[in-house]
């Protein structure tokens, strides 16, 4: 039934903004795949999925990041395959255009689904500015900054609601004609500081193997302030994918 509702959620907002255009003006989608046997036996399944549009009023941009992990452990002296790590994270922004630079008013939602964050559900949505702050011929820098609301629920069913204000950053500087460094940064800060900031980052450096599919690796942070019990603040993921663009 969640999966069913965020489905369902996702579907209305893509198509909230997709409306004025039948086909995405760009497609990126990376996978990751790591399998081991032998004296350790595991297996990673990381993918994601990045579409931007770019129309006349609207510059849209959707978002899929998935991780999947699966460990032999021991239990008891007896080894059992086990999930060690499953994460769905969802989004969607549309930035309206107020001219022909790169001024926008945006409106943005998010929703996190981490079995082993302590949390069912982390939801976000915000509205404010973007713009970008500087580029030159090889770098750029956007940002976006507003006001939001933050919903989540804990494993143990308590249910909390906050106001924040988002702030997101992209940055990019191309290393050379065929590789490039990427940071994107965004936190959601709570005004009241017994409830929960949350940031992520992803720094990242990728390479053109050939035509359109390129290398990737990646290093993501995840930081809750406010977590339940017996939980690290801190997730970080390291990955390598190949990314292929539409």
């Amino acid at each position: 039934m969640k999966l069913f509702k965020l489905a369902s959620l996702s579907c209305m907002v893509c198509a909230a903004f997709s409306a004025q255009a039948a086909e995405p003006s760009t497609a990126e989608v990376e996978l990751g795949v790591i399998a081991t046997s032998g004296n350790t036996d595991s297996t990673s399944l990381k993918g994601k999925v990045t579409i931007n549009q770019e129309l006349e009023n609207w510059k849209n941009n959707y978002q899929l990041d998935a991780l999947y992990k699966k460990d032999e452990v021991e239990v008891d002296g007896v080894d059992e395959e086990q999930t060690t790590a499953q994460k769905l994270f969802v989004s969607a922004q549309g930035d309206y255009k107020l001219n022909q630079e790169h001024s926008a008013l945006f409106v943005y939602g998010s929703y996190t689904d981490d079995r082993f964050s302590g949390f069912e559900y982390q939801s976000t949505v915000a509205v404010g500015y973007s713009d970008q702050l500087f580029s030159t011929d090889n770098s750029f820098l956007n940002y976006n900054i507003g006001p939001g609301y933050t919903f989540n629920e804990t494993d143990d069913g308590e249910k909390n609601e906050a106001a924040v204000v988002r702030l997101a950053a992209e940055y990019q500087y191309e290393l050379s004609e065929n590789a490039k460094f990427t940071q994107l940064l965004s936190t959601e800060a709570a005004f009241d500081s017994d409830n929960n900031t949350r940031t992520r980052s992803e720094s990242a450096v990728s390479a053109n193997l050939m035509g359109n599919l390129s290398m990737k690796a990646a290093y993501t942070i995840v930081h809750n302030s406010e977590v339940p019990a017996d939980n690290e603040n801190t997730d970080t993921t390291t990955s390598i994918t190949l990314v292929y663009l539409f």
